[in-house]
């Protein structure tokens, strides 16, 4: 690629997908951080508890992913799958606000996932589609700034009302309502299914689509090599349990996990930039490099200072890599299959969280802190060896 069209405009489906994803987030992200401590102090649940809705949540949006990603395939339309999938998360994310006990907090969190795990794949396609190879990397790594902004604004939200207007908990989670409807009028205000594709994607019969290369050997090896990843890559409730016993104080964990969003989104479109010009495999493995020491280090942290040091390490390691993370699969697979290549994709990042996370979750309580992120570690640094021996950089356009 040259220079120039690396440098060129990114489409306005684009700019309006990030936008969704920053209301989105935003509206999400003034619960999340504040739902183990929720969970724990409020409904009374352990860390396993903890671990396993967190573990189910994602699973259950996972196997929806790969449904709704082959289905915006052969529908030959990713927008109506957009649309249902925030619509759904925005109407039910907030009854949070209204659980009494931890299998209700279940119940809500299966039913936001769904909405995820409705969306996530036909619109990843969809921006896969609205963006030029040679800005691939950072067009996803744009949707992933838009992404992270949202989280930070959401726990700034979250520490004004509870810290200066004195909102209790319960009716923060019901205010993260309006930004979920927001989202959604931008999306359907701004967001345009590409005529091009559409057509050609209707045009194919399903013998023809069988007829094209498949999703490939490069795809399905990667596709492991991110189950390893996945395997050591516990819910970040545990990273937040583990701040607030190195002594962040509970007022503080919004603020701290905004901090760490806006890390993330500062570094997102300049590490999908830089997949751009030297590959995808270098700036994932030096992320995963800094994922396993940070793992590492909380699990022998002593003070709240040190949290806050490792949350921000952490946000480089998930800022330079979840975005180039997805661009490699645009990269590996034909432009016919992507919605099937995103559901694959998905569903094993969210198959692979319900063990990892129990799992986690069972060493916390059963041996300590320290033996679950040493473990989780040592799967992440595998995963970065896998990727350069089994993974290629991607297959020509």
């Amino acid at each position: 690629m040259t220079t120039d069209e690396s440098k060129g405009p990114l489409s306005r489906n684009v700019k309006a997908l990030a936008a969704v994803s920053l209301l989105t987030d935003a509206a999400s992200e003034m619960i999340y951080p504040l739902l183990p401590l929720f969970l724990s102090s409020v409904l009374g649940a352990s860390a396993s508890v903890i671990g396993t809705i967190e573990g189910f949540a994602e699973s259950t949006a996972s196997m929806l992913k790969l449904v709704s990603g082959w289905w915006s395939d052969r529908a030959g339309r990713r927008k109506p799958f957009v649309v249902a999938g925030y619509g759904l998360a925005a109407l039910v994310r907030p009854l949070m606000g209204l659980a009494q006990a931890p299998w209700q907090a279940l119940v809500v969190r299966l039913s936001d996932r769904t909405g995820k795990g409705i969306r996530t794949s036909a619109r990843d396609a969809l921006l896969a589609d609205s963006a030029l190879p040679s800005l691939r990397g950072r067009a996803f790594g744009f949707l992933r700034a838009g992404d992270n902004a949202g989280a930070v604004i959401g726990p700034l939200v979250a520490w004004v009302m509870l810290e200066l207007g004195a909102v209790p908990l319960r009716t923060v989670f019901l205010w993260a309502a309006l930004p979920g409807v927001l989202a959604v009028v931008v999306l359907v205000a701004l967001v345009k299914e590409r005529p091009l594709l559409q057509s050609q994607l209707r045009a194919g019969s399903p013998a023809a689509l069988l007829a094209e290369r498949r999703l490939g050997a490069p795809f399905w090896r990667y596709l492991v090599v991110l189950l390893v990843f996945t395997l050591g890559n516990s819910t970040d409730a545990f990273l937040l349990l583990r701040a607030s016993q190195l002594g962040v104080a509970t007022a503080l964990v919004p603020i701290l996990w905004a901090a760490f969003s806006l890390v993330k989104a500062v570094c997102s479109t300049p590490g999908g930039a830089l997949s751009d010009r030297i590959g995808r495999r270098p700036v994932i493995v030096a992320g995963w490099a800094l994922f396993a020491g940070v793992y590492l280090l909380f699990g022998r942290a002593t003070t709240a200072w040190q949290a806050w040091a490792l949350f921000t390490v952490y946000g480089v390691s998930l800022g330079i890599t979840e975005s180039v993370e997805k661009a490699l699969v645009a990269d590996l697979v034909p432009a016919a299959h992507r919605g099937a290549a995103y559901g694959w994709y998905n569903f094993v990042i969210g198959i692979g969280s319900l063990p990892a996370s129990v799992v986690f979750g069972i060493v916390w309580d059963r041996v300590s802190p320290a033996a679950a992120f040493t473990m989780g570690a040592s799967l992440v640094g595998a995963a970065a060896i896998g990727l350069f021996t089994m993974v290629p950089r991607s297959l020509p356009e």
